[in-house]
């Protein structure tokens, strides 16, 4: 069930049971829940510890978990046992027409995890699974509900653009967790730069033509993500977070081959990073041969796009370890 918030009131949560009493009615099923997607995936929902095989052969033979709203088709009635079933300690408890049962263990199920409704729910699931002890029932309701309890996402101020959007693509279940973790994550600072009076002096014969290979590498980039990436025709800071999410998203470093990494998605990102230093920080090209020690000057430091670039393209970690993003925020930081 998602939004669960739409099933905070009790009258939103009964026009829900009675929808669903009346499709079992006229649908009869083996089995049927609602409940929190997250929590579902931490009870290991569907399968709950078996292969694949055993799930399918067998399905919902046994009371596996109990939701915030079950029907129990007619034969697992029958091997619960009817009368423990319908003696079953929970908000809602009746029988329909057909034999199955529909159980509901709390009023409201936008708060499954609360203490009291992991209370009911654990009574409820050890009385139709006597084999289950109470206490280790409630230990395990009450880790599930930590692991699901919010957190405040506090990520480190430079990637903070970047790092919202990496929670989405953790499970529901382990997304709290996750978020947690980029909490507590700090990228290394960047060493790809030097003092002014420590640059090294452009040594090409023609530096127009090196800014113009400069350029042709950018529009590389360009070419390969305007689809995936419609923002990088901008070339503005918040595109660098955007290919850097892309990139990570992708795991791109890891992907594809290592050869053709360095020889063709490190020159466009390293010229991008660069242009990008060059329009919205008044950077100046210092051009050089070696394109890796190509560097912009950006107030009293001068940067390496090109060096950057080699170690981000280096694993998908090496994404968030030394983003684009994050070596901009340092540098505008440093140009005021």
């Amino acid at each position: 069930m998602k939004p669960l918030d739409l099933f905070a009131q009790e009258s939103s949560c009964k026009k829900l049971v009675e929808m669903v009493r009346a499709w079992a009615i006229h649908y009869p099923v083996t089995h049927a829940s609602a409940h929190s997607s997250a929590d579902m995936e931490l009870a290991g929902a569907p399968r709950f510890g078996r292969d694949r095989e055993t799930y399918y052969r067998d399905g919902f033979d046994k009371v596996y978990e109990i939701c915030w709203l079950n029907v129990f088709g007619a034969k697992l009635v029958e091997t619960v046992g009817r009368e423990r079933m319908r003696s079953t300690p929970a908000h809602r408890v009746e029988e329909l027409p057909d034999g199955s049962v529909l159980l509901v263990t709390w009023p409201t199920a936008a708060d499954f995890a609360s203490e009291a409704a992991r209370t009911a729910q654990a009574r409820a699931w050890v009385h139709l699974r006597p084999d289950l002890d109470f206490d280790t029932v409630m230990a395990t309701l009450r880790e599930r509900s930590a692991m699901l309890a919010p957190v405040e996402p506090r990520f480190a101020p430079d990637i903070a653009a970047l790092l919202s959007r990496l929670p989405e693509y953790a499970s529901l279940g382990q997304r709290q967790r996750r978020i947690a973790e980029l909490n507590a994550y700090v990228p290394p600072e960047p060493e790809e730069w030097l003092p002014l009076n420590a640059a090294l002096p452009p040594d090409v014969a023609d530096p127009k033509a090196a800014l113009e290979q400069y350029a042709y590498f950018a529009e590389r980039l360009i070419a390969l993500l305007h689809t995936p990436v419609p923002s990088v025709f901008k070339m503005s800071p918040e595109s660098l977070t955007d290919i850097d999410f892309h990139f990570w998203k992708e795991t791109f470093p890891d992907t594809f081959e290592r050869h053709n990494i360095d020889a063709v998605a490190v020159p466009a990102v390293g010229a991008y990073l660069g242009e990008v230093l060059v329009k919205h920080l008044g950077g100046q090209w210092l051009p050089r041969k070696q394109w890796m020690e190509a560097q912009v000057r950006v107030g009293e430091r001068v940067w390496l796009p090109f060096a950057r670039a080699h170690r981000y393209m280096r694993s998908t970690q090496s994404l968030l370890d030394h983003s684009l993003t994050q070596l901009y925020r340092v540098a505008e930081r440093h140009s005021r």
